[in-house]
Order: structure tokens, then C-alpha cells, then sequence
């Protein structure tokens, strides 16, 4: 009985000990597509492949009759379904491309935003590695061939491309006859013989590898000393995260929260902790990074769309390896590297829009993902901005977040002083020469005269929104969506701004056939033009999305005006977003009305805050600045408040307005938005599903109604809202929203309708 005990307990051990080290092979993976389709998809276990996929590793897959997609494995199992499952065909690596930290990250965003995780998969890989059927590959002009060995089926594939127009994946499969052609053009990839058509391409002149080692560093740690104000807001914010993750910087502009930022990455980089640096735009970046390099060194890598997707596969697998970079500064997509060791997260300007992704899916807001990432990860979170958004300075208010304020310039220098003109009244006297009041162009004079610089803000890019004809009233239009067409001189185009279709300008209007053609209001291109008429020895720049297109473009404007080579930079919100100037002494805000008037419960929060920020751009150093504002509603609360710097006054403002017609931060906002090609089936559609809706979720339903711009790309568009409590579980609701949406896309006349969601 003893000997029999002793092998009972022995088999049990050695279950126990050793089972878990004998490698078991599952039958079957659970994987992601990056497709807008709800689930995971069930594949079998290749069998002949020298590398089995773990979870996380990327694996190509085929789907439907003839396409193929590269896939994330999500699970694997022995779980055999209820349907036939087709083999893997490749698995692309050894180890895990996706971390499960960001696995987690994947199903929040996809849970809270009411979308699919191959959406979210699709928004969170670079091009380079999410190779699919439809995926267009270039020949690299730029590589030689000497730099690798290429084998057979490598060179089939270069012999059948050019550089200059793109071949799918699958016609190239199809034209060479070279089998698994995905592992092959991955390969190409790896070696830089080719290049993914949506990267931007530059000449080899241009790499920023390059350009950047040029730059040498500074020994690591030799930040410049705060100041007392500063050293004391640090240690704020060090003693607010004791008791709490995430803290709020409310510092005025100029008060020098970049250096604060620097500090606290260099105790963190101590500690043996990475830092992710979130910017709510490319253009901030070069500034900043080329300071954060003389402090860092090499420890720093930058991660943004503008980048070619070479170098973001480059830094995407650097992150995954024994010597990541301990530093990555980063735009909104930067929160998806797979970090190994976070330990503070810096989101700097937290309130700028641009955080916010609209189209397409997922909608996600990247400073609210970033602080999910942050908790996740057990790092600390820092939220900076002059303008807080309403939704974080309520969250500090109320303790959820700790509260730090910075309300002195740097080197006691004083905010600007802002003088309100009245362009309605101007204009009734006839005193404005075209979009200037002279007001502001004698100030402009004067700061020329000075040999100092001038920021001109205007929110429109293009050379006039409006064409009309003088005679019949005849305005032009997209034939594709509900929006008049914006005038481009310089491209000689009229183009649409929603669906980006071109046309060519009318030499007659095709009403009337009267040559009677003017253009109305004032884009940035046309005030650049006027400005240049009345100032010809003035060196002036323009900066919108017409003339930043490629990464070259944005980085030679901004070099030349901090080099003094540009007097007058006129510019959209791009030159609101945190840029640091010395020789600015002047900012001219040439309408404020076009903010003011925006159909938008944030109208008013966003218009003070692009107002308040472009205006921080004036007086960063010497005199104190002039900021000249213009519009033709002088009494409106909110110009009032930016006039005194007084954001406190609007946040209680606009706070108690929200409180009282319930909207955030006092309640979660769901935009549902419905679309389809026949104006009377959305109308039916949308009528239907917000019955649907109502049983659910009652009177927290409104709608639905007509959106400004009703069509876009051929596509009708209807829009409801969904009030839902900040108590309410967003799993809860997701489930009965996905339920509902499926009930009535069933019915035979909506199948091909769309519907997705905006939260937030």
C-alpha cells in the first residue's frame, strides 16, 4: 500500500513539474483581421511550418475565395468549431509582434469605441506590417542591390516593378508566379528593396537618421535648471502622484512646462522606466525634438505618420527588443508601440482635437486611451496645457485627478495684451483693406520696423470658401457631397474638402452663362496674397495643409521663421499648437467669428482655447507682446475672456450651460451615425433604429436629425445622439447597441446601409 501511495504521488510530481515544459501543440488559432468585422476568425495549425505562431505573432491567412491578409493570432486551442477551418498558410514570426499589454489596450479601445479589433489592428501596425491582398508595393529607386543577396523568387518579384507606379500583392503573385508571395515581399521589405505605397518617399539625401546624428548630443541629464516656480510645480506633481495616477498641469503659456517635462523623464530614465511623449501634432515635433536630442542623445526615438514606414517598422520592432529606445516622442498613434517597461506617460497640449480620430475607425480619443495604457501599465500619467479641456479640468476639480497650476511666465515676462476690433463696425466705415483692419496693419508695420515676427491665425486654409455668380446667385458644389467647393488659386482648382475631388474653375457661370465670377471670404492663400500686395518687402510663409504635405515642406517653414528668415507666418491652427519663437511680437487673430459660430456644444471651449494658445505665442521673450483680435461680435462672453486670460471664467461658464442640458463631462456622448445612398432609406433607417433605441435606452435618445454637411461621398447621412450616465457600463451598452444595430440592418431594405459610432 506504501510503494502504491509513493508512485500515486511520484506520477502526480512529475505531472506537476515537468507537464507544463513539454511543448503541446493546439490544433487550432483564434485570429484578428484587419477588417471592420466583429470577432475573432478560427484557423487550423499549419503543420509543415518550421515556426508554430505564438499569440501575439503575425500569421497570413486566407479569407473568402482568393484574398489573403497577414493576421494576429489572439488565441490558441484545441477547441474544435462547428464549422471547417482552413490551414495557416505562413507565420511570419518566431516571437510576438503584439505584447499582451497591448492586446488589453486593443479590446478597450475596441469595447469603449464601439468597434472591431481589426479595426483597431488595422489603425495600430504600420503599413509594413500588415501585408494584404490589396497592399501596393513600389521598387525603392533609392536601393542598391549590392546592399543584400536576393534569391530567385526576390528577384522575379524586383524585375516585375517599377518605382513609379504601385502593383497589389495579389497581381504580382499572379504575374510572376511566385507562391506565398507575402513572405517574399516582407523579406524585400526587411532589406529596403521596395517600398508600401502609403509611405511618404524622400531621396536619400533627406533621411532624418542622418540628419538627426548630425545633431551631437549633450551628456544625458544636462537639462537646464528650473526655476524656483518651476522646481516647486515639479515637486506638485510628484507629491500629487503619490495618492494619485494621473495629474493635471494647468501652466499658462510660456511657463515652461517643457522643461518640467524634461526633468521628469530624466528621474524616470533613473528609475529604469520608459517614457511615452504625446503631441497632438507632427508639427510640433520638430521643434521639440531636436531639444529633447541634445539632452537625451539616442535614448530618444520619434514615431509619426510623416515618417516613411520603413523607419516606423524600424522603430516598431526596436520597441520590441532588448535595447528599446527608453524615450519615444510621439503623435496619437504612438501609443500603440509595444512598450516593455512604461513608467510615465507626458500628454502635452491634452486638449487639442487632434487627439481625437475621425475617420476612419477606431474613433478613438488617444489622450483617453493613453491613460488606459497608463493604468494598465502601472505608470504614472502627466496631462499638460495652458487651455484644459473641460472634461480634465472637471476631473481635477472633483479629485479624480491631481491638480497642479503654473500661473507665472518664464522669466517673469507678462501675457500678451489683446486689443478687440471691431470688423463689423470697420466695415461699416469703410476702413478695412480687405481682411485688415488698420489697426492691425500698423501694428504689423511696427513690429516690422522692429525687426521683429508676426503670427497671422486664420481657421480656413484655400483661397476663398465661396465662388459665386454675381448675377444669378449660382454657388459650386461637390457632385459627391452636400458642401460648397473651396477656391484654390494656386492648384487653379476648385476643390472639395470632404471628399477631396477636384474641378476645374469656370470661365462662365453654367446657370446664367454670365462672366460675373467672385470669390467670398478669405482663406489663408488669399491673405497671403493681399498681405503681400500691401507689405512687398515683407518675407512672408504660409502654413497650412496645402504647403506641409511631406515632412520637408513643414520643417523648412518652421526652420526658416525661427531662423529670422521669415517676417510673417500666416497659418490654420497649425500655429497655434505650442510653437516657441523668440522674435514674436506680434499675433493678429483675423476672424474670430468662425470659431464662434460652429454648430457644436464645444464651439465656445475650443474657440477660447485656439484663441488663448495663439496668442501665448507673443512676447516668449523680451517685450512684453500685442495680440490683435478681430471680429465682428465685440460683446460675446467668450472674446471677453480670452481678452482677460481668464479660462477659470469660461470653464464655470460653459461647465454650468453642460450641467444644465446634460452634456460632458457631465454624461458620455454617442454620436450614431447612418448612412446609405438613397436620402429616403436613411430617412426610414434612421427613423426606425431610434425607435429601436428608444426601448432600450428611453428619453437618453435624440433624434435623429440632418447633420450640417447631409452627404458626403454619395452617401446620405442621418445622425442620433445617446446621453449615457457616467455610472453606466460601456461593455452594457456596446452589447445592446451591437444587438439593436443587427436587429434592424436584418430588415431586407437596410442590408446595405452603414452604421457606426462616435463616443465622446
Amino acid at each position: 500500500m506504501h510503494i502504491l501511495t509513493f508512485f500515486v504521488h511520484l506520477r502526480s510530481f512529475m505531472c506537476n513539474e515537468f507537464c507544463t515544459f513539454v511543448p503541446t501543440m493546439s490544433q487550432y488559432a483564434d485570429v484578428i483581421l484587419p477588417l471592420p468585422l466583429q470577432g475573432v476568425f478560427t484557423y487550423a495549425m499549419p503543420r509543415e511550418s518550421e515556426i508554430q505562431p505564438q499569440v501575439g505573432s503575425r500569421v497570413i491567412v486566407p479569407f473568402g475565395s482568393r484574398k489573403f491578409h497577414t493576421a494576429i493570432v489572439m488565441r490558441l486551442h484545441d477547441e474544435t468549431p462547428s464549422y471547417p477551418t482552413k490551414p495557416i498558410s505562413e507565420v511570419l514570426d518566431a516571437k510576438p509582434l503584439v505584447l499582451p499589454e497591448q492586446m488589453r489596450l486593443w479590446e478597450w479601445i475596441a469595447d469603449y469605441y464601439l468597434c472591431s479589433l481589426g479595426e483597431v489592428f488595422k489603425a495600430a501596425l504600420p503599413s509594413g506590417l500588415k501585408l494584404e491582398s490589396e497592399s501596393s508595393v513600389l521598387l525603392n529607386e533609392d536601393w542598391e542591390a549590392a546592399e543584400a543577396p536576393l534569391t530567385p523568387s526576390e528577384k522575379k518579384v524586383l524585375e516585375a516593378l517599377s518605382s513609379k507606379k504601385g502593383k497589389t500583392l495579389a497581381s504580382l503573385q499572379k504575374e510572376t508566379g511566385v507562391k506565398g508571395i507575402l513572405p517574399t515581399v516582407k523579406s524585400l521589405l526587411d532589406k529596403g528593396a521596395v517600398l508600401m505605397k502609403e509611405e511618404i518617399r524622400r531621396t536619400r539625401k533627406r533621411k532624418t537618421k542622418k540628419a538627426e546624428a548630425d545633431i551631437s548630443p549633450l551628456p544625458e541629464g544636462d537639462a537646464s535648471p528650473l526655476t524656483p516656480a518651476q522646481s516647486i510645480c515639479m515637486q506638485n506633481i510628484l507629491e500629487q502622484w503619490k495618492t494619485k495616477d494621473v495629474c493635471l498641469l494647468h501652466g499658462v503659456t510660456s511657463s515652461g512646462k517643457t522643461e518640467i517635462y524634461i526633468h521628469l523623464m530624466q528621474k524616470a530614465i533613473e528609475e529604469g522606466k520608459q517614457v511615452l511623449f504625446m503631441l497632438p501634432e507632427i508639427v510640433l515635433t520638430t521643434q521639440l525634438t531636436e531639444r529633447l536630442r541634445r539632452v537625451f542623445g539616442e535614448r530618444l526615438g520619434v514615431y509619426h505618420s510623416r515618417y516613411p514606414d520603413r523607419e516606423r517598422v524600424a522603430l516598431y520592432q526596436k520597441m520590441l527588443s532588448d535595447s528599446p529606445y527608453d524615450i519615444v516622442v510621439g503623435v496619437r498613434s504612438s501609443l500603440f508601440l509595444p512598450f516593455q517597461r512604461l513608467g510615465l506617460l507626458i500628454i502635452d497640449e491634452e486638449h487639442e482635437t487632434s487627439f481625437k480620430q475621425q475617420d476612419p475607425a477606431p474613433r478613438y480619443h488617444a489622450r483617453n486611451a493613453a491613460l488606459v495604457l497608463a493604468r494598465q501599465a502601472g505608470a504614472k500619467a502627466l496631462l499638460g496645457s495652458a487651455t484644459p479641456s473641460l472634461e480634465s479640468y472637471h476631473n481635477a476639480l472633483i479629485g479624480k485627478y491631481g491638480l497642479v497650476t503654473l500661473k507665472t511666465r518664464y522669466a517673469g515676462m507678462q501675457l500678451p495684451n489683446i486689443e478687440v476690433i471691431d470688423t463689423k463696425e470697420m466695415h461699416r466705415k469703410k476702413m478695412m483693406t480687405g481682411a485688415f483692419s488698420p489697426q492691425l496693419l500698423s501694428r504689423i508695420r511696427q513690429a516690422l520696423e522692429e525687426h521683429k515676427q508676426v503670427i497671422l491665425f486664420q481657421n480656413r486654409r484655400g483661397y476663398a470658401p465661396v465662388m459665386e455668380c454675381k448675377e444669378c446667385g449660382w454657388t459650386p458644389r461637390c457632385e459627391k457631397c452636400d458642401v460648397s467647393l473651396t477656391l484654390h488659386r494656386g492648384f487653379r482648382q476648385m476643390v472639395c474638402h470632404y471628399c477631396g475631388k477636384t474641378y476645374d474653375i469656370p470661365s462662365v457661370c453654367p446657370s446664367c452663362e454670365g462672366k460675373n465670377l467672385s470669390s467670398r471670404g478669405y482663406g489663408t492663400e488669399r491673405i497671403e496674397e493681399q498681405l503681400q500686395a500691401i507689405l512687398p518687402e515683407a518675407r512672408i510663409a504660409r502654413m497650412d495643409l496645402d504647403t506641409t504635405r511631406s515632412r520637408q515642406n513643414y520643417e523648412q517653414i518652421l526652420h526658416d521663421f525661427e531662423e529670422g528668415r521669415t517676417d510673417i507666418l500666416i497659418g490654420t491652427q497649425m500655429v497655434t499648437k505650442g510653437l516657441d519663437f523668440d522674435r514674436v511680437s506680434l499675433v493678429g487673430i483675423l476672424s474670430a467669428d468662425q470659431m464662434l459660430s460652429q454648430p457644436d456644444f464645444r464651439s465656445y471651449e475650443r474657440a477660447f482655447q485656439l484663441m488663448e494658445q495663439v496668442a501665448g505665442r507673443a512676447g516668449r521673450k523680451g517685450s512684453t507682446g500685442h495680440v490683435v483680435l478681430q471680429t465682428r461680435d465685440k460683446e460675446n462672453a467668450i472674446v471677453h475672456q480670452v481678452t482677460r486670460h481668464d479660462y477659470e471664467g469660461m470653464y464655470a461658464e460653459q461647465a454650468e450651460e453642460r450641467q444644465l442640458f446634460n452634456y460632458p463631462p457631465f454624461c458620455r456622448v454617442v454620436f450614431i451615425y447612418l448612412k446609405h445612398r438613397d436620402e429616403s432609406v436613411v430617412e426610414s433607417l434612421s427613423a426606425d433604429f431610434a425607435s429601436l433605441l428608444r426601448r432600450v435606452f428611453g428619453e437618453r435618445v435624440l433624434g435623429p436629425d440632418t447633420p450640417p454637411v447631409s452627404r458626403v461621398q454619395m452617401m446620405h447621412i442621418r445622425k442620433l445622439i445617446l446621453k449615457v450616465e457616467l455610472s453606466a457600463s460601456t461593455t452594457a451598452v456596446r452589447q445592446r447597441l451591437i444587438a439593436l444595430q443587427k436587429q434592424v440592418l436584418l430588415m431586407p431594405q437596410y442590408r446595405s446601409a452603414q452604421v457606426y459610432y462616435d463616443v465622446d
